[in-house]
């Protein structure tokens, strides 16, 4: 039997091997409310108004809405708090970080002649479209006879000894990068579970595919921590133009990025009888890059002075997306003499992401220089989501259409001005993007803000917070149980806007 102490493994270089699932698909296909000051204070109901750099962001037509060249850079502080319950543990954790998330320009050009063309503008503009940031830790102990045993079993069962052994004098290091080219993913985590002593085959034969565990029935402690951090963005290039009095087009072609890292480790322990292994410790990071693009069509009209309406085009984000990962394992039956191996990473073939489109109806109602009410109504089929090329992804892929679901955002904002003085706020709501509507909850948020207007300068600050649900499996193979996760974010948002 062929054990190991701890373990980094990897890969320089492999084919054929795919390990990602239905929460990547989401992380990179969903939008957090981001930007300035002011159009967090209304919740990002800015579909139909414009004048603001976040509402170019959303809705391209917005900039033509601006009377002369305009610029605003943002900086904010986000707060999240998660509160996980695992079986008969409860835990609490922070993370608190401080980010610039939103810079950029609009520059106005009047028209000098008579076409009805009154004005046209191009911009740039920065904005951080997720944030990453995150943490937490389930503790607890596991009633349900499931241990991290049943992460190497599934994988296990179906592979022969013989591909997963080692052969003579093989370092371990060798034998995992021969399995992930020649085999792929669920042979390397078969190896991990047989080399850590974890699993015993049935047969002690080349040709065995049937493997037990040498773990008790029983209960079992796990301690499991959760760190990410990283960012979704994108740099938006705006063209918009005014035609006439009362219609606003606009285009903006945009280019995503993605820098995600992410850290799990679960540490179990057990005293069941006829358990041979007493502790298994099983680390695991993932880094992961990525660039895209996609473009906005969009349209606001003034139906009377008071009465806009604003509609938004959001195409498919074409990702190209690169992953790293490292592994450890270890337990109290490995052996002492193979020791410590680092600095070995798995490289993941390159693959590609599409995610859903999205489709934004806005209204808004202004009163004059006195104030305004806005709302924004935005559709996304999740179930549209693609891992490419489709033919080697066509398991996740139809996983993806039979689990996600078309989600509903609902946005609702509010500003009143008094002398230089604007006070504003807002409601959101967006719907589970799971059938289930439980392992990602709806989400619900709201915002106060307030502005001064120098003149030429205005600083705006904004408050907001949202709250959302989850229940989280540790594993999505293997020990599924979940942990419920009920988060909070909260947001302190500071802008300078200026016109040029």
């Amino acid at each position: 039997m062929k054990k190991l102490n701890l373990l980094f493994i990897g890969l320089l270089s492999m084919s054929a091997i795919h390990a990602q699932d239905i929460s990547d698909a989401l992380r990179y296909s969903q939008d957090e409310i981001q930007g300035t000051a002011r159009f967090r204070a209304l919740s990002g109901a800015f579909g139909a108004l414009g004048g603001d750099m976040s509402a170019v962001s959303l809705n391209p037509a917005g900039s033509a809405v601006f009377s002369q060249s305009h610029a605003s850079f943002t900086l904010s502080n986000v707060d999240t708090e998660n509160s996980t319950q695992y079986f008969n543990g409860l835990n609490i954790s922070n993370n608190s970080n401080f980010d610039i998330n939103q810079g950029g320009a609009s520059f106005v050009f009047a028209s000098n002649n008579n076409s009805p063309w009154r004005k046209f503008t191009v911009g740039v503009a920065y904005e951080r479209t997720n944030n990453h940031d995150d943490n937490w830790r389930a503790v607890g102990t596991n009633t349900n006879n499931q241990s991290i045993d049943f992460y190497f079993l599934n994988y296990a069962n179906g592979v022969r000894l013989g591909d997963i052994s080692l052969i003579g004098d093989e370092y371990i290091e060798e034998a995992y990068q021969d399995i992930g080219n020649v085999f792929g993913f669920q042979h390397q985590q078969a190896f991990l579970g047989y080399q850590a002593f974890i699993l015993e085959p049935d047969l002690d034969d080349d040709d065995n595919t049937t493997y037990s565990s040498n773990l008790g029935d029983g209960t079992f402690q796990h301690d499991y921590s959760y760190l990410s951090t990283g960012y979704n963005g994108k740099v938006s290039f705006n063209v918009a133009a005014q035609y006439e009095d009362n219609l606003y087009l606009g285009l903006n072609l945009n280019s995503h990025f993605i820098d995600y890292q992410r850290s799990t480790f679960l540490s179990e322990d057990n005293n069941n009888a006829n358990s041979l292994i007493n502790f298994i410790d099983f680390g695991n990071t993932l880094s992961t890059t990525g660039n895209g693009f996609s473009f906005q069509l969009g349209g606001i009209i003034k139906l009377s002075p008071e009465f806009r309406v604003g509609v938004t085009y959001d195409s498919p984000t074409w990702y190209t997306i690169e992953e790293e990962t490292t592994q450890s394992i270890n337990s109290n039956l490995a052996d002492t003499d193979i020791g410590f191996i680092s600095d070995i990473v798995n490289i993941y073939p390159q693959y590609k992401l599409q995610t859903p489109a999205k489709l934004t109806g806005s209204l808004a109602y202004i009163f004059g220089k006195q104030g305004l009410l806005s709302f924004d109504y935005s559709t996304k089929d999740y179930s549209a989501t693609k891992f490419k090329p489709e033919n080697d992804y066509t398991d996740l892929n139809s996983d993806i259409t039979n689990v996600l679901t078309t989600a509903s955002t609902y946005r609702f904002g509010g500003e009143y001005k008094v002398k230089q003085f604007s006070f504003r706020g807002g409601y959101r709501f967006e719907e589970s993007p799971y059938k289930d509507g439980v392992t990602v909850g709806d989400l619900t948020g709201y915002s106060l803000g307030v502005g001064f207007n120098f003149g030429n300068t205005k600083l705006d600050i904004t408050y907001d917070q949202s709250e959302r649900s989850f229940a989280t499996p540790l594993y999505n193979v293997g020990l599924i149980d979940t942990v419920n996760i009920d988060r909070i974010n909260s947001n302190l948002t500071l802008s300078l806007s200026f016109n040029i």
